[in-house]
């Protein structure tokens, strides 16, 4: 190594413009010596197995920042049909306020909340808004926070777009687009008011700083991580699973499928491509088996392609581990292109290949190439052509990109990788030392 390529491995990296993925990053496994006061914003903190992704990125967030033991105080509502969850960590402080007619947080009752707490002891050194949790009418008088968006309106556009070109031409024609691109604009301008902006996938951070012109040194991408001691390649758990439901092992390939079983969620489309492809290839419907976990509308329409389909309802953590190792591929038909799909990032960190819709925070983020999985555009067509593509390559072939999912999951989308970066930022934000990085 030359003189100036030794220089250069010594650079330090300021970490407030660092333009890719602080997941690529490796920070300290030790606690830090700084531990944190922390003040959180969530508008409704997750209960067992009915969860979104945000609600699942916030509790997997802030319980690894607990464990490393920084004080945090989560601003968060109350739920009148179901006892609040407890955690064994007397640095957890949750504060419960009843949540407006909509479902949100009551600003002026948190924001009350908040000042009682950020006078007691030592102000917040940091604060962290979950989307929306805090309005950006409070969040423009708080210089030290960061918000984390989990969709943004001009990725919206792009799931419009496929919801107009799937619309049947019964249902009537949307007429969202223009509200969706005034809602652009909207955001745009207050997006500003917000001090750091974190951005769950690589093309969110390119929109927000492009398109929504905050600058480089305030978007931050951190990408979405699950628990990797739960999300495991474990075969005893696929093979249980398997006895518990009847699965044959004569069945070449199980497909899995996970989620909320609703429209934008890419249900109907996957379900005429099932249907079809049945209807056509005897043998494929024979040797094939799919599992459906989720609740929603959609679940009992699967029941009707067959007793090869079995709905299993929502499971909680430890049956949808088993549920991932059970499978041979997961497939997320969303026509959502906003945030980072959890269910994909469980699969490939349980060891199994990913089939996912051609959007641009998928592309950009989890399936970069075929390595790892397959994508497909948002057709029936093209869903059938990559079944059966998937049908042909076999196990073998699905057994090698399932290792390297993994690989990549490992890399990248662990919860301990996620927590490690934010933990990183919010030190940052709150004392400047902490924003060189060393090579």
């Amino acid at each position: 190594m030359n003189i100036i390529m030794m220089q250069k491995a010594k650079e330090s990296i300021d970490l407030l413009t660092f333009p890719y993925a602080w997941n690529v990053l490796s920070f300290p496994a030790d606690p830090p010596s700084q531990i944190l006061k922390m003040g959180v914003f969530v508008k409704k903190w997750p209960h067992r197995s009915h969860a979104g992704g945000l609600e699942r990125h916030a509790l997997t967030l802030h319980l690894a920042l607990a464990k490393r033991g920084h004080e945090l105080h989560i601003f968060t509502t109350s739920s009148p049909n179901s006892t609040f969850p407890t955690y064994p960590f007397p640095n957890l402080v949750f504060h419960l306020s009843r949540p407006t007619s909509g479902g949100y947080l009551d600003q002026a009752v948190v924001w009350e909340q908040f000042r009682a707490q950020n006078s007691t002891g030592r102000p917040f050194d940091v604060v962290h808004t979950e989307s929306v949790g805090l309005l950006h009418t409070r969040a423009k008088n708080v210089p030290n926070l960061a918000v984390s968006w989990h969709g943004i309106a001009y990725e919206t556009i792009h799931s419009d777009i496929i919801q107009e070109l799937l619309r049947s031409p019964e249902e009537r024609q949307a007429t969202m687009m223009t509200e969706r691109a005034m809602k652009v604009v909207e955001e745009v301008r207050f997006f500003q008011r917000y001090s750091h902006h974190v951005a769950t996938s690589d093309h969110a951070g390119d929109v927000l700083k492009r398109i929504y012109m905050i600058p480089e040194e305030r978007v931050h991408i951190i990408l979405n991580g699950v628990d990797e001691e739960i999300f495991r390649p474990e075969l005893s758990l696929g093979i249980d699973f398997k006895r518990k439901f009847g699965i044959s092992k004569s069945r070449s390939l199980v497909l899995g499928i996970a989620g909320r079983l609703v429209k934008d969620k890419g249900h109907p489309l996957i379900h005429e491509a099932l249907k079809q492809i049945f209807m056509e290839n005897n043998k494929f419907q024979q040797s094939v088996t799919v599992l459906v976990a989720g609740d929603g509308p959609w679940g009992a329409r699967y029941k009707d392609l067959g007793a090869n389909i079995l709905v299993l309802g929502p499971l909680e953590q430890a049956q949808l581990a088993k549920f991932y190792n059970a499978i041979d591929i997961f497939v997320n038909p969303t026509l959502r292109a906003q945030g980072l799909d959890h269910t994909l990032l469980e699969a490939m960190l349980s060891g199994k290949p990913v089939m996912a819709t051609r959007v641009a925070s998928i592309t950009g983020s989890v399936i970069v190439g075929p390595e790892s999985g397959y994508t497909f555009s948002p057709s029936v067509e093209s869903l059938k052509k990559t079944l059966y593509k998937v049908w042909n390559d076999g196990r073998v072939v699905l057994e090698n990109k399932g290792k390297a999912a993994r690989q990549r999951g490992l890399q990248l989308f662990t919860a301990t990788k996620m927590a490690a970066a934010y933990e990183r930022l919010f030190l940052c934000i709150s004392r400047e030392q902490y924003c060189k990085y060393q090579k």
